[in-house]
């Protein structure tokens, strides 16, 4: 993947954010159960929280041992295509300190380099 985001790369919503720093396809699982709900879970219904990816790109996989010719395979699961400096996640509704945590505990969940943001 070549390029930068130019799409995606500015806080709109809230206050703090996650920020990718490389290029990744990021599952429907690394969005869903690893980051928004690590998120969720320690902001305890205090701030709001904006998930700005979206995965709509089928990745799709052949049986093993299927021979040449039989056509593609099924979609085994979905990603969001992601290039450095877009926007993963937002936060607002929490002191700092707090959302600091818990987008670093989301980031360590990512399989990429990511850095945490404040709107200014």
């Amino acid at each position: 993947m070549k390029g930068i985001s130019y799409r995606g790369n500015r806080i709109c919503f809230g206050r703090y954010a996650l920020q990718a720093l490389e290029p990744a396809w990021i599952t429907s699982r690394q969005i869903e159960k690893a980051g928004r709900r690590a998120m969720t879970r320690n902001v305890r219904r205090d701030g709001k929280i904006w998930v700005r990816i979206f995965p709509d790109k089928p990745v799709t996989v052949r049986p093993t041992e299927t021979r040449m010719g039989s056509g593609k395979g099924s979609p085994e699961y979905w990603v969001a295509v992601v290039k450095p400096g877009r926007i993963l996640y937002e936060m607002s509704g929490v002191a700092e300190n707090i959302a600091r945590k818990a987008i670093l505990i989301v980031a360590s969940k990512m399989p990429i380099k990511t850095q945490f943001i404040i709107s200014g």
